[in-house]
């Protein structure tokens, strides 16, 4: 195609029309709506088995504690093994665990600690996500259609973030646990198989345990250099400590605010994902968003003071709406936290930095935590405000250090 006419295609279309981009692309939305499944019914059996709140709580943990612990060497992986075989280790690995739970529910067999098992296995997989796929995505989509790439796939993480979780409920509702595994474990054979049609060429820096050490502390280097990074850091930390920590108590605030039914809070839940979801497919759609921190800072910022105005709420629609208001500020920060890491950071250095992203996001479980003490301390309706104001002076703190010239 002449360079013209290539320059007159839309970004989305021409990234559409790459095979390998498709593959990759569709390999996320299977993954990451059968992890919300399996989360979801996972959740519920263990209630269901147990009776006990935090018995949920720790098996939900369990596939968030990788991200915390290994982040930072999973980036560093990605930079001395071969991407493309990582990822279809994980499918690999994913496709065995869900296998497992499913033999032990048809056996009968099936405990609490089988799931948290399953979901440590889970978290271990979802943790080179973000330095593998997403890294080879945006090597497939080049840096011209970045941020289209990055958009359209964030797109499509906040559809599986609301749908996951409804088609989770539909399968255990009406057919049980097995099921639901055993569509996880046929999604990913499916996962697996799309990966090997991938054609992926990658420079590889040796391996071994003191050049992996080596090469974490490099990635911190290089994101102390660099501002924009410093801030994708930042940025990242607030959001996922003061930010999303909210979910962890919108039921109980849903319930004692508005005696909202098991379905209104099912809307209520869906509301932030929804606006990001619309928020993403503008941005995927059009021709170019800025490369700029500061909008990144600014979406994230955006997102909570919709917080603060969920709280004001003096009904449920008007609690909806600000939380799909606060979508658009996710969409933003979602697709600049990592369209910037890859085309600000060195490209030898691009996975160990998302790498430390991925590691910003495992410390969400603090904040999880935080907030659910803060909730039986006062009330839901005082602890997301309180978590949210602690997240905008966060906010406001690395804007000041990070966007001054």
């Amino acid at each position: 195609m002449p360079r013209d006419a290539d320059h007159a295609v839309h970004p989305l279309r021409r990234l559409l029309g790459l095979p390998a981009f498709r593959r990759l692309w569709a390999v996320g939305g299977l993954a990451n709506a059968m992890r919300w499944v399996e989360t979801l019914i996972a959740a519920i059996w263990t209630f269901e088995a147990t009776g006990s709140a935090l018995a949920v709580s720790l098996v939900a943990l369990m596939r968030a504690l990788p991200l915390l612990l290994l982040g930072a060497a999973a980036g560093a992986l990605a930079e001395m093994l071969d991407r493309k075989r990582l990822l279809m280790a994980g499918q690999a690995a994913n496709a065995v665990g869900v296998l497992a739970v499913l033999a032990l529910a048809l056996t009968g067999r099936l405990e609490v600690w089988h799931l948290a098992a399953q979901g440590f296995l889970g978290g271990l997989v979802w943790t080179g996500e973000m330095a593998s796929r997403r890294r080879m995505l945006t090597e497939v989509a080049g840096e011209r259609d970045v941020v289209t790439a990055v958009a359209f796939d964030s797109l499509t993480s906040n559809t599986t973030r609301m749908a996951g979780p409804l088609l989770g409920g539909a399968i255990y509702q009406w057919l049980g646990l097995p099921a639901g595994f055993a569509l996880s474990a046929a999604c990913y054979a499916v996962t697996f198989a799309l990966l090997a049609g991938v054609p992926h060429a990658q420079a590889r820096r040796r391996f071994g345990p003191r050049l992996l050490l080596a090469e974490m502390a490099e990635a911190l280097r290089v994101v102390r250099r660099m501002k924009p990074l410093w801030a994708v850091i930042l940025i990242t930390i607030a959001m996922n400590v003061f930010g999303f920590c909210f979910i962890a108590v919108l039921p109980a605030y849903g319930t004692l605010a508005f005696a909202a039914s098991p379905v209104q809070i099912g809307l209520l839940t869906a509301a932030e994902p929804a606006g990001a979801l619309l928020a993403g497919l503008v941005m995927a759609t059009r021709r170019g968003v800025p490369l700029s921190p500061a909008l990144m800072l600014a979406g994230g910022g955006f997102f909570l003071l919709c917080l603060l105005l969920l709280a004001a709420a003096p009904s449920l629609p008007l609690a909806i709406a600000a939380l799909m208001l606060g979508g658009i500020g996710t969409a933003l920060f979602a697709a600049l936290q990592t369209a910037l890491p890859v085309t600000q950071a060195p490209a030898e250095a691009r996975s160990r930095v998302l790498g430390l992203v991925t590691t910003c996001i495992g410390l969400g479980p603090a904040g999880q935590l935080s907030i659910g003490w803060l909730a039986d301390a006062t009330s839901p309706a005082t602890a997301s405000p309180v978590m949210a104001c602690l997240g905008l002076l966060m906010v406001a703190a690395t804007a000041a250090i990070t966007l001054r010239r």
